[in-house]
């Protein structure tokens, strides 16, 4: 993973920057952010040097943005957007009835004390959380108590594990990773406005599209544009949900929940997926044109842990009547194929997790109906999340190997 947050810009440049473009004005911005003229001009030259490209035109009737300008400014709005609203949250979340800190305390905060605020939300520690953005512990440190005296609010906790954050640190924290994000997508659109497709695109993904429909559509994506970086994280679906409301994943592929998990995110479906009952090419149960529940509760089990969709559609099937003994639980489809292949263990899975597998003759789904199990698969994304050009054209790319898998 690259450092964290290497090229966020100075956040008290991205206000003047804001209030030039809105005003079209330096005298009028010098007002508004109490700076003078020569820092206003100062903060933009910085920060364009920082961007590669010029942001605004220096005409006689005033600072009009670029095109470079306008893209960047939309996304500058919305990260400045959410540390405000994160703000107003954390205020609201503060357990005191009087908050002792600066009104409108975002406009005040500085880019270290976000990223330290970041750091130490993810590593539960000022030690780790220095390592992290590549600076000192005490200036983490620093960062963090002046963050605390600016907003008037109680953020770290010291605990036996190390530092926890209160419900308003929470709020605060995750809207700066999310305003973060934002800042590193207007950095992937200016470079894309230049030609130069180096973005990077996070997916977390759920066990189903990992063996097809994912490296279908990355394969897809890299043809178009081999420049762009993939990174895929598999996990848990709660903490991938996690991740991916908090600004650290782009796009979460797999089971759709129903119903939504939470308000601030939205699902799309791609197509519809029953599960199958799989055994090893050769299964005692492979030659039979008739399988009863009977049948499969006389064979050892692989199956996912409790809780997931597929093992809740397991012991629906078997409820009201003793279910077969399930002796190893996992998602990992290589230890599974391992263990089906050398026993008469059954799993249930979608058979495209197996697709390679029953091309090649190793595994192979059994003759038991299991088309009321059908789910929606497909992706799963912030509600208010803006894609670049690349990340556009990878959800199509998840959308077009949909339409051939047959939509729900």
């Amino acid at each position: 993973m690259e450092r964290m947050n290497s090229r966020i810009p100075n956040f008290r440049h991205l206000r003047v920057f804001r209030e030039v473009a809105r005003s079209r004005s330096i005298s009028r911005a010098a007002t508004q952010v109490h700076l003078s003229q020569p820092a206003i001009t100062q903060a933009i030259a910085k920060l364009e040097d920082q961007l590669g490209v010029p942001l605004f035109e220096r005409r006689s009737d005033g600072m009009i943005p670029t095109e470079a300008g306008v893209l960047f400014f939309d996304r500058v709005d919305r990260a400045l957007n959410l540390v405000r609203n994160g703000a107003r949250e954390a205020v609201r979340l503060a357990s005191r009835k009087k908050v002792k800190g600066f009104a409108d305390f975002d406009r005040l905060l500085t880019t270290a004390q976000l990223r330290a605020l970041v750091a130490v939300s993810k590593a539960g520690n000022f030690s780790l959380a220095a390592r992290a953005v590549g600076i000192s512990q005490p200036s983490v440190h620093r960062a963090a108590r002046d963050l605390e005296r600016l907003s008037g609010l109680s953020l770290f906790v010291q605990s036996s594990q190390g530092i926890d954050l209160t419900p308003s640190a929470d709020a605060l924290a995750q809207s700066v990773r999310l305003s973060f994000s934002e800042l590193e997508q207007g950095f992937t659109e200016i470079k894309e406005m230049l030609g130069v497709d180096s973005g990077r695109i996070v997916i977390a993904t759920l066990p189903l599209p990992r063996t097809f429909v994912l490296p279908a559509a990355v394969s897809s994506l890299l043809a178009e544009r081999p420049e762009v970086r993939i990174c895929v994280i598999d996990g848990p679906y709660d903490d991938l949900l996690h991740d991916l409301r908090h600004g650290e994943i782009d796009i979460l592929v797999g089971a759709l929940r129903d119903p939504v998990p939470i308000d601030d995110v939205v699902q799309e479906a791609l197509f519809s997926d029953p599960l199958a009952i799989i055994g090893r090419e050769g299964h005692p149960l492979g030659r039979r044109r008739r399988i009863d529940l009977d049948d499969l509760t006389g064979y050892p089990w692989v199956l996912p842990r409790q809780g997931t969709p597929t093992r809740d559609s397991f012991e629906h099937m078997f409820e009201g009547r003793s279910a077969p003994a399930c002796s190893v639980e996992t998602s990992s489809l290589v230890l599974i194929r391992g263990l089906l292949l050398g026993s008469d263990r059954l799993t249930m899975i979608s058979a495209h997790q197996i697709r390679h597998e029953a091309e090649t003759g190793v595994l192979a789904p059994l003759r038991f109906d299991l088309s009321s199990t059908s789910r929606p698969i497909g992706i799963t994304l912030r509600r208010d999340w803006r894609p670049t050009a690349s990340q556009h054209r990878f959800l199509e790319c998840l959308r077009e190997i949909g339409r051939q898998l047959g939509r729900p």
